[in-house]
């Protein structure tokens, strides 16, 4: 291990043997981000004001790191205007549609890699239906871009030495913020006195976070809980942990929600008393997230298992015109009866999201009859955000899968699929994936949880 001091040094001298010695000094832009950003407020304030009477409601079409920190924006600001769209039911997205005027409505498209099939789904999906306002954030060469540009619509360029998942403090936040009205220097400070204090070894906040979580890994306690969740703030950490640590058959595991007391889990304070901190608490959780990868000895800004689920939708959607809904798989009982002590039941809900609370009750069941911790996501939002861990990460977990009706097929502009099809062949892509690496998994129907 190696000492404290020396590590933050090596981490600032972007030394990439201070975890595999492969690719991760590029990918460390993040560390000195939110000093670039400060350049970027004026031109960010100038396309909020411009839009400030033009525009009653903002939608945001983003998947994992492009999505999540804005939701989290969203939430602790309160704006109500402001919409996040991650998922590909057909009825959520009927739902968005038909709410919002679109000749009064900013459309964000937001992806580093330009080529997220949801995210250009999305796009193609309200760009038939009216939508003439959009602002396009991708990194530069992306296919996203020159789309962007043949349309005319606002760009704002991503950072390439930045992963989506660590890109809060970036364009894909701050454009979002920006646009809600957050006041974006006065976010920034809070970053800025993070960074800074991250500096050094003595008294860093984000050092002493990070050997916490790799030292709670290294004696068995690897469920990472949430003293306090506001701001929906473990959506966005979720995402940072799972998909950092969870590889090479090791990881920590989010749980956010998660509250009861067992030998296999820790909890750590968020630190929020304001909005405005989440400046420094993005920033905080990127650097400890860091230095917990090094303790595991992993690649914390790679993703290898992530890109597997989204080859897999793919063939499944392959020379088809529509996709079956997928049927229920083993049963619940089956499935928990395989829980083992230190393990945790992940809960995969490819449903339309308005059914969320509906389903807590459910959660709440499981955890009390397993003693395990128990995860929730919402698909296809999780295969961005936890789908690496519980692919790469140790096979302690036991997944169920909640499937629903989609209601009519809604076709996406351009393909012979629509959005019924592309969220039931992402269920079961990943049910599939799930399955051939051995993992405990069931499937049943939303009417058997509720």
């Amino acid at each position: 291990m190696i000492e404290p001091d020396e590590l933050v040094e090596r981490v600032w001298e972007r030394d990439p043997t201070v975890w595999t010695g492969h690719d991760e000094a590029h990918w460390l832009g993040w560390l000195d981000e939110p000093l670039r950003a400060r350049e970027r407020v004026p031109e960010l304030h100038e396309l909020a004001t411009s839009m400030e009477d033009q525009v009653d409601d903002v939608l945001l079409f983003g998947m994992g790191g492009s999505s999540l920190a804005p939701e989290v924006l969203r939430t602790a600001f309160e704006r109500e205007r402001f919409h996040v769209l991650d998922t590909t039911h057909p009825k959520a997205i009927r739902r968005l549609a038909e709410s919002v005027e679109l000749d009064r409505t900013l459309c964000i498209v937001s992806s580093k890699s330009g080529g997220t099939l949801e995210t250009r789904s999305h796009l193609d999906f309200f760009w038939e239906r009216g939508a003439r306002r959009f602002v396009v954030i991708t990194d530069p060469g992306s296919p996203l871009e020159e789309l962007a540009r043949k349309r005319q619509a606002r760009l704002v360029a991503g950072e390439p030495t930045i992963g989506g998942r660590y890109s809060a403090l970036s364009s894909f936040g701050l454009v979002p913020a920006a646009l809600m009205g957050v006041d974006l220097g006065r976010l920034l400070d809070r970053a800025e006195e993070m960074l800074n204090a991250c500096r050094v070894a003595e008294d860093n906040p984000g050092l002493e976070l990070g050997l916490e979580l790799g030292t709670d890994w290294q004696e068995g306690r690897d469920k990472v809980l949430l003293d306090s969740n506001d701001y929906r703030f473990g959506l966005w950490v979720e995402q940072l942990l799972a998909e950092s640590t969870g590889k090479d058959g090791k990881g920590l595991v989010p749980a956010p929600d998660e509250t009861g007391p067992g030998p296999d889990r820790a909890s750590h304070p968020t630190l929020l008393e304001d909005p405005y901190d989440l400046g420094s608490e993005f920033y905080r959780w990127e650097f400890a997230t860091a230095v917990a990868g090094a303790i595991l000895e992993i690649n914390p800004f790679d993703q290898p298992n992530v890109q597997l689920a989204k080859d897999r939708t793919n063939e499944v959607l392959s020379g088809r015109g529509t996709v079956p809904t997928p049927t229920p798989e083993g049963s619940v009982e089956e499935l928990l009866a395989q829980t083992r002590p230190g393990d945790y039941v992940a809960i995969q809900a490819f449903v339309d999201p308005a059914e969320e609370e509906r389903l807590q009750p459910f959660v709440r069941r499981i955890r009390e009859q397993t003693g395990c911790v128990v995860t929730f996501g919402l698909g296809p939002r999780y295969l961005h955000s936890t789908g690496q861990l519980h692919k790469g990460g140790a096979p302690i977990g036991c997944f169920l899968q909640i499937v629903d009706d989609v209601g009519p097929e809604l076709p996406i502009p351009g393909k012979k699929f629509g959005f019924g099809s592309l969220i039931h062949a992402q269920a079961e892509g990943d049910f599939g994936l799930l399955k051939e690496r051995g993992r405990p998994v069931a499937r049943i129907r939303l009417e058997e949880a509720t």
